[in-house]
């Protein structure tokens, strides 16, 4: 459970006009650092995935157009290539995950429809195949990730209603199957990350409530667990829609989203004590409908948009330094 400091509130309450305060005991670790700015257009709504060294990423929407180009980005390097185009239809809020070495996108929106087809991208030799469509209905802002060799997509909205239900995606066979077991509300918008073998999947909106049940998915077994609630205190406010989630050493992130406006904050999570500390804020604009990289040593905080404003900055984070305001 999250714990909080009264005495403390009140203090930010005295100091709000003054500068941002936070319930939380830990909010001046950690250390946001300018990487190399994207060198495409400035886009929300970006599917991607990491490889290795190597993050992923591409289709999303401007502002007036839909997209298909892609890109890759040299974590190692912090520099920008651009590689072939996503063949699909152009396309927002689609979904993206790797198997090994080759990465996946698929589902989405084209700007009159919500899609089912699915893709894969040989980073090797820069080339995509199209795969089985989605089995269930077509959707956008649903989550995607991969576990255990086997790729899964849930959750979202299908232009009529908000989802609920999962399915897996079997390389090998190049099929789809409905899991069923996930016990949690429809929404659209969530975000999860892996840590270890496990994946930890929550937020997201629905009905205009923004969701604060969280969930631990075993791929070994296929069985979500429900873990603590993110919001177990009214002065918190990790629950949003439109954020993105990552990994880093054995930690959980969720940064940046929207919750009544967009946001910079960022939760870290800890499986072990399934517990949340509040640490410093992305320190650019605050944003929703951004993407993450993280190749589990090193994570970035890249693009979306504030209100009609799109993005192409890119932030490296650096979860136990101190918080340094000239980075």
């Amino acid at each position: 459970m999250i714990k909080h400091s009264k005495k403390l509130l009140v203090l930010c309450a005295l100091a709000l006009s003054f500068y941002n305060c936070s319930s939380d005991d830990d909010e001046d670790r950690g250390n946001w650092k300018v990487r190399s700015v994207f060198d495409g257009v400035p886009r929300s709504n970006i599917a991607g995935f990491v490889i290795g060294d190597k993050g992923y990423m591409g289709t999303g929407y401007d502002g007036d157009d839909y997209l298909n180009d892609f890109w890759e980005y040299n974590i190692e390097g912090d520099y920008w290539v651009q590689k072939a185009d996503f063949p699909g239809t152009p396309r927002s809020a689609a979904s993206g995950f790797a198997i090994n070495n080759f990465g996946y996108i698929g589902v989405g929106y084209d700007g009159e429809e919500e899609l089912k087809d699915f893709w894969q991208y040989n980073a090797s030799a820069n080339t995509w195949t199209q795969k089985a469509d989605l089995s269930g209905d077509a959707r956008r802002s649903a989550v995607g990730f991969a576990a255990n060799n086997m790729g899964y997509i849930g959750t979202g909205y299908d232009g009529d209603n908000d989802r609920k239900d999962f399915y897996k995606y079997n390389p090998t066979t190049n099929e789809w199957s409905e899991l069923v077991g996930f016990g949690g509300d429809k929404r659209r918008f969530a975000t999860s990350f892996t840590i270890n073998d496990r994946v930890y999947l929550g937020t997201g909106v629905s009905n205009g409530l923004y969701k604060t049940d969280f969930w631990e998915f075993n791929p070994a077994t296929e069985v979500f667990t429900k873990l603590n609630d993110l919001d177990e205190d009214d002065d918190y406010t990790i629950a949003r829609s439109n954020a993105v989630g990552f990994s880093l050493n054995g930690l959980g992130y969720i940064v940046s989203g929207y919750n009544g406006g967009v946001t910079s904050s960022t939760w870290e999570y800890n499986p072990g004590t399934d517990s949340w500390e509040n640490i410093t804020s992305l320190e650019a604009t605050s944003r929703q409908d951004a993407i993450a990289f993280s190749n589990g040593s090193r994570a970035f905080v890249l693009l979306g948009r504030s209100g009609s404003l799109y993005l192409d900055d890119n932030y490296e984070l650096f979860p136990q330094e101190a918080y340094d305001d000239e980075d």
